[in-house]
């Protein structure tokens, strides 16, 4: 945990200053990948079946088709090396047989991008299609087609506690319920793009791309097509939103960067919305299995739960198909206090699209499953929603869960005890009744939960990944004029981290943030890194910010106490200066950096202001590999639900938020609300549908339903910070949490709403199709008059 940072006069952090970044991208002047100008324009031809053995490719004279023959790449073949996990391979392009409708098989180029989609629209494919399997637990049958020869359940992980069987014995009360996230996709503002150019001077290809992890995308790259890599330079320039779509390796990437040093030139694609949805990466289609064993106070003693994951055709890369199913097995108890607890999850291959994280990744589903079994618990105890999280929420810390995950301290009570102040549940309960008797129904929905943040490589070793992500590198260059560059191996694209790290850097030595220039997302001016994903970068790299920052303060106070000759702890650096605490006596800080440099290049041996031995210019960098920390909120949904027509629209919506300490609480509000709009959409509208074929049957946006503006109602925040020893500056993960809570919230209010008609959605989306469906099967065995339609 962290105070005032000693040295430094000036307290940037905790302050809502506008991000850095906005101007530019404001303005019209952000740098994207599609404004790229290239020699060609790639278009790729794409299965139009779920599954079938590829016969034959042809195009008319005058275009070249490359084919996976072409190329000779190594597959894509990511691993775990536990849970059972059978390594499934990922050709760059289809190689003999379709396992997705939209797989790539082919690509072409021209020089321009309507030549190039007239190209791939002239190429002819010919598929003898096989039976395709679209529903995991159809897959899961023994006689159900092999979408590969390994079988497919690709990861089955098991976990059980010594005492798990005699407690669910005893239990005096089970609660069951089956749960089913449908699957969605990020829909990011910007599609995916890749622009690569050859280097005909040193050999060297450089890829721009939509990506989320520029180092790890080179490494992939060049173990895939077999060269050094110093040949390859990655650039990520500003990305129109990613949430998780954009992290995962895209085989397109693979080819672009082949064709570049194919035709030692340039060549770029854009992805274009029906693309994006029907082949980029999507998420979330789980079914849970819950089975609640509580005792007489309404306490859950014990949790059996059963999680099948659809994950598509193939395993992403680096985290592998795992990362949904183990997720879930890991955290479902969430921020109940749960001892004895039993589950088997499972990643279960279709010959659908291939899943990959999007943010929150599995805890939106698992948040969505255990709220829904604390109502239903609740209603089978004669206890409100409320109190029975009260008894059962975590209130000790450290906190290590049945699982071995080890919670550091949070406000899981108070989070609850704020909201439902703030909520004024008696004024809420009496428009509901109001309601009812004029035919409106009106609903209320509380979700708690937390928020794995920040976690470093142990928590990844622990998944026994072949690839472990872990801490980050921030280097620190001061110039001579006093202006600071921070070199960061993270790679944001929209959460503000420029904006956040300047005020944690500022802090440190004094300056103005504005006086801070992040520099991020390029493989030749930026330590190796990690990226931007799991709400880790302002804990992770803001940590070797910080630590960094530390590291270059101390040579600018040596530097100051010999120019001032007054000792080391008598001065303070703020607003750009170097100033004797109680004096007027003062050094721009300018004028330090110009002699630390100076030193190297003027003086020589003749060094006035510096220590002997004290190194020349003003450059630090540190390493910092935190083991994670936890936020945690509790989120409340009103709603009212029509239910002639099933439509559902959010009245209210309120968050009382803890991720420690707050940087900037403009950028985390913003953090917040965009989550929440995410989650709305993934709650009622959101999904990606399939036929029983394969066949994609949402493949517009007239189709796939993002909530618009119109949708989301006023939002209503409310922050705590508990600092927690576990993160360097007090700060947590929080850009995941709005999506992770809101659609259990939500969900809870449809059914309080449709608690009348004795009906159970457990299901997200919860469209007006499902809800109507559930209206329909209770007619007949409940009726309730929609009452005075004058109210």
């Amino acid at each position: 945990m962290t105070t005032a940072t000693a040295g430094s006069g000036l307290k940037w952090v905790g302050r809502a200053i506008r991000r850095l970044e906005d101007p530019a991208l404001v303005r019209g002047r952000g740098r994207f990948t599609g404004n790229l100008p290239a020699t060609h324009f790639v278009r790729f031809v794409r299965s139009p079946v779920a599954a079938g053995r590829i016969l034959k490719v042809t195009a008319p004279d005058g275009i070249t088709v490359i084919c996976a023959a072409d190329l000779g790449a190594r597959p894509i073949r990511p691993m775990l090396h536990k849970y059972n996990y059978l390594p499934i391979e990922q050709p760059i392009l289809a190689n003999e047989v379709v396992r997705f409708v939209g797989e790539p098989l082919a690509a072409v180029f021209a020089s321009t991008p309507a030549q190039a989609e007239d190209a791939a629209d002239s190429v002819e494919i010919e598929i003898a299609e096989l039976p395709a399997i679209r529903d995991a637990r159809d897959a899961l049958a023994p006689d159900a087609p092999a979408v590969h020869e390994v079988g497919n359940v690709v990861v089955d992980g098991q976990f059980q506690t010594a005492d798990f069987a005699a407690v669910l014995a005893k239990a005096p009360r089970r609660v069951r319920l089956v749960a089913r996230s449908h699957r969605q996709n990020a829909t990011p503002l910007e599609a995916r793009a890749a622009h690569a150019a050859f280097d005909a001077s040193t050999g060297r290809t450089t890829l721009t791309c939509t990506t989320q992890m520029p180092h790890l995308t080179r490494t992939a790259i060049a173990d895939i097509l077999g060269f050094p890599e110093s040949d390859l330079r990655v650039v990520a320039p500003d990305v129109g939103g990613a949430f998780g779509q954009k992290m995962s390796l895209a085989a397109e990437y693979v080819v672009l960067v082949w064709l570049a040093r194919k035709l030692r030139g340039s060549v770029a694609w854009s992805e274009d919305r029906r693309e994006n949805l029907i082949a980029a990466f999507h998420s979330r289609e789980q079914r849970i299995e819950l089975d609640g064993a509580f005792d007489a106070d309404g306490k859950l003693v014990a949790l059996s739960a059963d999680v099948v994951a659809n994950i598509g055709a193939y395993s992403c890369f680096p985290t592998t198909c795992g990362v949904e199913p183990l997720m879930a097995m890991a955290e479902l108890p969430g921020p109940y206090d749960l001892r004895a607890y039993c589950c088997r999850a499972r990643a279960v291959t279709t010959h659908t699209c291939t899943m990959a994280p999007y943010r929150g990744v599995s805890r939106p589903v698992i948040t969505f499953a255990m709220e829904r079994l604390m109502d239903k618990a609740a209603a089978a105890c004669g206890i409100s929603p409320i109190e029975i999280r009260k008894r059962n929420l975590i209130r000790r810390f450290p906190y290590t869960s049945a699982t071995g995950l080890v919670f550091d301290e949070g406000s899981y009570a108070q989070t609850l005890d704020i909201a439902a102040a703030q909520i004024d549940l008696p004024k809420f309960y009496a428009r509901q009744r109001e309601a009812r008797a004029c035919g409106r129904f009106l609903g209320i929905g509380f979700a708690t939960f937390s928020e794995r943040t920040g976690y470093g490589s142990a928590a990844f070793a622990a998944r026994g990944m072949d690839i472990t992500p872990g801490g980050e590198t921030v280097e620190i260059v001061m110039d001579p004029s006093g202006q600071v560059e921070a070199r960061i191996g993270a790679s944001p694209h929209g959460q503000g981290l420029a904006t956040t790290l300047a005020q944690l850097i500022a802090d440190a030595v004094g300056v103005l943030p504005a006086s801070v220039r992040v520099v991020h997302g390029d493989t030749d001016r930026t330590p190796y890194g990690w990226g931007t994903f799991a709400s880790r970068s302002l804990v992770i790299a803001g940590g070797a910010a910080t630590l960094a920052g530390q590291k270059l303060r101390e040579k600018l106070l040596t530097i100051a106490g010999n120019l001032l000759e007054t000792a080391h702890d008598d001065i303070v650096l703020q607003d750009g200066e170097a100033r004797v605490a109680g004096t007027d006596r003062a050094l721009p800080i300018a004028a330090l950096a110009r002699a630390a440099h100076y030193h190297a290049h003027r003086f020589k041996d003749f060094a006035p202001g510096l220590e002997p031995g004290l190194e020349p210019g003003l450059a630090a960098s540190a390493h910092y590999d935190p083991p994670g920390t936890f936020s945690n909120a509790c989120h409340v949904a009103e709603v009212e639900v029509d239910i002639e027509t099933g439509g559902v629209r959010v009245e209210r919506f309120l968050a009382v938020e803890d991720a420690g300490r707050i940087i900037n609480p403009l950028i985390a509000d913003g953090q917040v609300h965009g989550g929440i709009a995410q989650g709305i959409g993934n709650a009622l509208f959101e999904e990606i549908v399939y036929d029983a074929l394969g066949n994609i049957l949402t493949a517009t946006l007239a189709d796939y339903t993002p909530p618009t503006a119109r949708e989301i109602p006023p939002i209503e925040l409310h922050h705590l910070e508990t600092l927690a020893a576990s993160s360097l500056t007090g700060a947590k993960g929080l850009g995941e949490g709005g999506a992770i809570g809101a659609p259990a919230a939500i969900i809870n209010a449809v059914n309080d709403a449709l608690a009348p008609f004795g009906v159970a959605i457990d299901e997200m989306p919860a469209t007006p199709q499902r809800i109507r469906a559930a209206l329909r099967a209770a007619e007949g065995k409940q009726s309730l008059s929609p009452g005075g339609r004058g109210c």
